[in-house]
């Protein structure tokens, strides 16, 4: 059976899918977080000549001079890959994939797409947090704020990479300085609820057919991919499917229960859906 057709018929006779996405999809949808490409010229090119910057990644670890330059490079990544986001084709594909079936997103991707194309906030676990809230950068307390309003007024405000100061956030518990809530540091605050309720969507599906669908993640992946491949070898039912470009890795203990998908991620969803919409 050709491997798409058979990826497809895997996913109409499963109980549920279990999503899985990282860098491969964000790339896909045209964000590139390692990339010094045109896109990072477009947007980010007066930071890139004005203090090395040489990728998305590096300006949101780096060290900048001041808040303002902190929140003037923050408040322009969210604007441009947030604020101004339409659905791409390869989401449209993947929820044509999904149909009706029960699913749940486990992503280390930040940028909020998923619920952004509808998918339920309950269902999705940002592992590594994400771009649209913020928490206290010494994490004096556990919680944390959308800021998503205040990224488009400092957007909208920020000239040649700086915000006013006054509109600098701060910690509403002890003052000192904000960050984005993403895994960048030991102060990251993990989002336990979330887990929970992973959790518990596995506990729902446990010894029923479970697809496992991974998306645009690295072969030595040990935050995401590493523990799907281990719940597909102690699910009896569970059928695990990868996607990626020239990075297909199915260890020899779930190889009768898998499938691998070498091409571009966009391309391949879309002969999916096609078949599973037939």
């Amino acid at each position: 059976m050709d491997i798409i057709k058979e990826t497809a018929e895997k996913i109409r006779e499963a109980d549920a899918l279990l999503i899985g996405a990282s860098n491969g999809l964000s790339i896909t949808e045209g964000l590139h977080l390692f990339a010094c490409n045109q896109a990072f010229e477009d947007l980010f090119g007066d930071l890139k000549r004005k203090y090395g910057l040489t990728c998305i990644l590096h300006g949101m670890g780096a060290k900048w001079p001041s808040e303002e330059e902190k929140w003037g490079f923050w408040s322009r990544l969210v604007r441009h890959y947030c604020k101004e986001y339409r659905e791409t084709q390869v989401m449209a594909d993947l929820k044509t994939v999904i149909g009706g079936k029960d699913c749940f997103v486990v992503t280390s991707n930040g940028e909020c797409h998923f619920e952004m194309c509808g998918f339920s906030p309950e269902k999705i676990y940002e592992i590594e947090g994400n771009w649209l809230t913020m928490q206290c950068a010494s994490r004096c307390h556990d919680s944390v704020y959308p800021w998503g309003d205040l990224a488009e007024k400092m957007a909208e405000m920020e000239r040649g990479g700086k915000i006013p100061a006054d509109l600098v956030p701060r910690c509403p518990v002890c003052g000192g300085p904000v960050q984005v809530h993403m895994a960048m540091d030991g102060n990251f605050i993990p989002d336990t609820e979330s887990k929970k309720r992973l959790d518990s969507f596995l506990e729902q599906y446990h010894e029923k057919k479970l697809l496992i669908l991974e998306l645009g993640i690295g072969w030595r992946n040990q935050l995401i991919k590493a523990p799907l491949m281990r719940l597909a070898e102690r699910e009896p039912q569970a059928f695990y499917v990868t996607v990626n470009l020239g990075e297909i890795f199915i260890p020899q203990e779930i190889s009768g229960k898998s499938c691998g998908l070498d091409g571009d991620l966009g391309e391949i969803l879309h002969r999916v859906a096609t078949d599973c919409g037939n």
